[in-house]
């Protein structure tokens, strides 16, 4: 309504302007190299207009002609920019269905329109990876890796390449290099952090996760867990060398994390050696609770040094009645009466357990009738203990240890290891063995057992079927094992030098060789990728 009536009003001026200069009376007389012109003032005034308007109407003709290369140029710019983003959708869309034919024709289509958009170098990548071509992705990711725009993303693919094609040390180096360009990134501090750990350098490994912590890439349990899995490490290995230095780092993990089995054994045994046994007996009561486990029930037995098996069995036997019912506690209270030589003692303990007994149970059951006398019946239970069910044992991602380990073997996850029961006993190049998830703990055991790491088992407990291999070096926690490699080389059968197994990343499809797998009978793309990690 208000532009309608400025409209209106524009109109009239203009009207009355137009009337009152065809009002206007007298003439004008122009005089020009013998030219002379008389005109009225209304006519003049409108020449003047006219030729004002035809010379507006020629500057723009000639503007027009003067810029039409220029956007020329821009439309057929406009019209490739267009195509190309038009071949990087569907080139992105077939990376997501898995078609690497259709995704390479679109990569080449749009490397051609649109040359320098980063999406570009992406989608060249991503062909590149699911069709197996190993140096035309490295070689769009070095491009990305030296944008500005792009270089996170494309150390992130060099990364993935690295692991790969199991090339550790360009691994590191990648990931060092992006954690130096982004302190916060997340899956470089994770990698480097892994690395780390592989080479036990707990001191780099607690710096890194100070930064994580700082750049809250990780919540404050979280942090307080790791940080003490790390200082329990870094204690056990200064353990004979830096004795003051292990004992600072042992009471700060217990403290940070009190029903970590190892930081809690530790602990104590620094508290005993300096006569502190309540403090010792309360850090080993603590995990106890928690997480029943022989190691502590061990170390509880010989808190106070120099006491007689008699009075070590009274100190089990109460460490045992605080988790009444428990496997652990009766296997702790036998082993100790079994040492006080109280045999019928031992046996009453065992009574709920022998009906379906563990190696563990079986093998004290033979020591039991060893110690009274029944050698037939001792040689009875150690045949039995040979085919009995396994004990827990500490478990990370498929690997079986005697001992725990700060740090998985197979994904260089922190805090990995769990004290559970092995699916089965299935001895392989080294003794490695497939082992149950967390979640599939013992059903003896308390629902705080899975979710807390324990240590190493008692000394005192019968040797394993098969002696255990050196663990191997960690690798990042953002991986996942290869399902393929034979079962010693999981294992770690023969003694190598120390290398870092690299292995799958999350977001990795994995490379597709087609050739590979028509020959060996097995689908490809992410069908064949499922199928080979299950099997």
């Amino acid at each position: 309504m208000f532009r309608t009536i400025v409209f209106l009003i524009a109109i009239g001026l203009a009207a009355a302007g137009v009337a009152w200069v065809a009002e206007q009376a007298g003439g004008v007389t122009l005089v020009w190299s013998g030219w002379r012109v008389e005109t009225s003032l209304p006519v003049f005034v409108f020449m003047i207009a006219a030729a004002a308007a035809a010379m507006m109407l020629a500057w723009s003709v000639l503007r027009a002609l003067w810029r039409l290369p220029r956007r020329l140029r821009a439309a057929r710019v406009s019209r490739r920019a267009l195509r190309g983003r038009k071949a990087l959708t569907q080139g992105l869309l077939a990376i997501g269905t898995g078609d690497a034919r259709a995704a390479r024709r679109h990569a080449h289509n749009a490397r051609r329109l649109v040359r320098h958009d980063p999406l570009t170098l992406l989608l060249d990548a991503q062909a590149a990876q699911l069709s197996g071509d190993a140096n035309a992705a490295r070689a769009a990711f070095h491009a990305m890796a030296l944008r500005e725009d792009t270089r996170l993303l494309g150390l992130r693919g060099l990364f993935i390449e690295a692991q790969r094609h199991d090339d550790a040390v360009s691994a590191a180096a990648i990931a060092e290099q992006a954690l130096k360009v982004a302190p916060g990134m997340g899956w470089a501090a994770l990698a480097v952090l892994g690395f780390r750990c592989a080479r036990g350098d707990w001191s780099g490994a607690l710096a890194i996760l100070e930064a994580n912590h700082a750049a809250r890439a990780i919540d404050k349990a979280a942090y307080q867990r790791q940080r003490a899995v790390l200082m329990t490490a870094q204690a056990l290995e200064l353990e004979t060398t830096d004795r003051d230095r292990a004992r600072e780092l042992a009471m700060t993990a217990v403290k940070l994390a009190p029903t970590l089995v190892p930081a809690a054994t530790l602990a104590s045994r620094f508290f005993s050696e300096s006569h502190q046994i309540r403090k010792a007996m309360r850090v080993l009561e603590t995990a106890w609770h928690v997480n029943p486990h022989p190691d502590l029930a061990e170390a509880y037995a010989h808190v106070r040094l120099g006491d007689s098996a008699r009075e070590r069995l009274a100190r089990v036997e109460a460490l045992a009645a605080r988790t009444d019912g428990h496997a652990e506690g009766a296997l702790a209270l036998s082993r100790a009466a079994i040492d006080a030589g109280e045999f019928a003692r031992a046996r009453a303990a065992l009574a709920g357990l022998t009906a379906a007994p563990t190696q563990r149970v079986a093998m004290l059951m033979a020591e039991i009738e060893r110690g009274e006398g029944q050698d037939g019946r001792a040689r009875e239970w150690t045949l039995r203990a040979v085919r009995a069910a396994p004990d827990p044992a500490w478990t990370a991602d498929g690997y079986v240890s005697s001992r725990w380990h700060p740090v998985s073997p197979v994904s260089g996850e922190i805090d990995a290891f769990r004290w559970v029961v092995p699916v089965a006993a299935l001895p392989a190049d080294g003794g490695a063995v497939i082992a149950a998830e967390p979640e599939a703990a013992s059903p003896a055991l308390p629902p705080a057992v899975a979710a807390a790491p324990a240590a190493e088992p008692s000394s005192t407990e019968p040797a394993p079927a098969a002696p255990e291999p050196p663990a191997p070096a960690a690798v990042p926690p953002m991986f996942r094992p290869r399902r393929d490699l034979p079962a010693g080389a999981l294992a770690g059968a023969a003694p190598a030098a120390p290398v870092i197994p690299l292995v799958r990343a999350p977001d990795d499809p994995g490379v597709r060789d087609e050739a590979v797998e028509e020959a060996e009978g097995r689908p490809g793309g992410w069908r064949g990728v499922v199928e080979r990690w299950v099997g």
